[in-house]
């Protein structure tokens, strides 16, 4: 009786493993497929200056992962009150929220002395995030959400990205599920939803 073969098997192990490397890549977990954007990044220095203390304040920890959870993202939200805020949930992992990053860099840059620009990296380590914020500098801090609790909290723990818009009282507008596919579609929604028209 001859010898099974075991070359099936082997090209089915071959296969697995050019999936996985293939699904990490479209996650951009490569850096060689994302090298950041410092040199381009926009110039928030205006910030600083044009920002009322509030902003000004909130804008002093930018590019940082601070903690608190949910009890002190709840505390940011409520000491912006009087401005309206866009909340971005992403992860350095995360292929389309690496992809709309520019976006919110670009309007955080734009609108950031009208409306509050948060973060909250969610289900990623600190180091990872801080690392991915060295090469893509924003204005404003993200809190570490790594068990997705502050997420969850706001009903967008299993898209990623998502954004949330609160108005001027501190209620949530809305909640996008998904990557923006340009900058103008979230231009757009921070019109509608935060009511801050340009």
């Amino acid at each position: 009786m001859p010898r099974p073969t075991r070359k099936p098997h082997r090209i089915l192990i071959a296969i697995a493993v050019a999936s996985a490397a293939l699904a990490l890549s479209a996650c951009g977990s490569d850096e060689e497929l994302d090298p950041g954007n410092v040199a381009d990044a926009p110039d928030y220095s205006r910030l600083a200056d044009a920002a009322p203390p509030a902003l000004a304040e909130l804008y002093a920890t930018g590019g940082t992962v601070v903690d608190g959870g949910v009890a002190g993202f709840e505390e940011q939200i409520a000491a912006l009150e009087g401005y309206p805020i866009v909340v971005n949930k992403w992860a350095s992992w995360c292929g389309p929220c690496r992809a709309e990053f520019p976006f919110l860099q670009s309007q955080a840059a734009e609108r950031g002395d009208e409306v509050a620009f948060l973060g909250i990296n969610t289900q990623d380590s600190d180091d990872a995030a801080e690392t991915f914020l060295r090469g893509h500098p924003i204005p404003y801090p993200s809190f570490s959400d790594p068990e997705g609790d502050i997420a969850r909290s706001l009903g967008a723990e299993l898209e990623f990205p998502a954004t949330v818009f609160y108005d001027e009282q501190g209620n949530v507008a809305e909640v996008h599920r998904g990557v923006y596919a340009s900058e103008g579609d979230l231009a757009a929604d921070i019109d509608r939803y935060a009511g801050a028209p340009r």
